[in-house]
């Protein structure tokens, strides 16, 4: 059995500036809206609303009620249990989820750090011993942290002791730039650190991994979208300007064509709509091949007229 880390009954654990509402017993209760309802013996003290104590017999019969599904997954533990403790005691996890989260990464989503802390929890209800006089709720919150901090450390590529080190040579810059009142070189931050150029220098090298920026907070920087998606070019989409240009040209095309002669117009129309040859033309007009050309130029030199002219308008 894990030594529980925390406060024996005797000694209530306030929650980082949070309030607490203590029964007659100095047992913390904590109602259900994002709190957890102390038991006796195994559970304790979460932080709470100032003014978010409850009246009446209802906290009794909560209270009861955890008590008596303690008892029941001491004696026989089954899923069935675990599952009706892990989802009274859940509001935990969104909790230290949410002290967690604070001052991380904006890519880091709270909602995959309380993934990580729900098994944080389930390793403490399988591993807490009431017997030992501590309370569930701060030995709860010491696992469901340690669960989601040891998955960030997984996520994290940079090794631990190059962020130690980045660590170092921060507060080092800052003692340095208070101390000289300027920016100070490598030699004195070297000095500071109690290494070696070269070593220093080394140690610009490993910090490079640490100096990873989104692509899309760089994109973002002084824009209302921040969407990577927004500034990729789509070459499968249609031009809307290129669209429109396009039915204006063929609008005045056809009023063009319109203003054409019978014969021109059928010239045209079979010539460019139906693909057919000069020849062809001519078979179908009853005119020699020489003349289908005639009238073919003479209406191209009028659409061309006309089409200039609607442009210069």
């Amino acid at each position: 059995m894990p030594e529980a880390v925390g406060q024996p009954d005797a000694n209530p654990v306030a929650g980082h500036g949070s309030s607490t509402v203590a029964d007659r017993s100095g047992e913390a209760r904590v109602n259900g809206e994002g709190h957890a309802h102390a038991g006796n013996g195994a559970s304790g003290q979460q932080p709470a609303s100032r003014g978010g104590g409850t009246n009446g017999d209802a906290p009794n019969e909560v209270d009861a009620a955890i008590n008596a599904l303690w008892r029941e997954f001491r004696e026989r533990p089954n899923q069935r249990l675990r599952e009706r403790l892990v989802l009274h005691y859940a509001p935990l996890v969104k909790y230290v989820a949410g002290r967690v989260g604070t001052g991380l990464p904006t890519h880091v989503d709270v909602g995959d750090l309380v993934q990580s802390g729900i098994f944080g929890l389930i390793d403490a209800i399988e591993k807490f011993d009431p017997d030992r006089g501590w309370r569930f709720e701060t030995y709860a919150m010491q696992r469901i942290r340690g669960a989601i901090l040891d998955d960030l450390r997984s996520q994290d590529w940079v090794p631990r002791v190059v962020r130690s080190r980045l660590r170092e040579a921060e507060r080092a810059l800052e003692r340095l730039g208070a101390r000289l009142h300027r920016t100070p070189t490598d030699t004195e931050l070297a000095e500071e650190l109690g290494i070696g150029l070269d070593e220093l220098r080394d140690l610009y090298g490993q910090l490079r991994l640490t100096s990873v920026v989104a692509l899309e907070d760089l994109i973002a920087a002084g824009k209302d979208s921040g969407s990577l998606v927004d500034t990729l070019q789509d070459e499968d989409a249609v031009d809307p300007v290129a669209v429109l240009v396009d039915r204006d040209n063929r609008r005045q095309l056809a009023e063009a064509i319109a203003q054409l002669t019978e014969r021109d117009r059928i010239v045209v129309s079979l010539y460019y709509f139906e693909s057919l040859t000069l020849a062809e033309i001519g078979k179908v007009l009853g005119v020699t091949e020489s003349r289908v050309s005639q009238l073919h130029t003479r209406a191209v030199l009028r659409l061309r007229a006309r089409l200039t002219e609607q442009a210069g308008v």
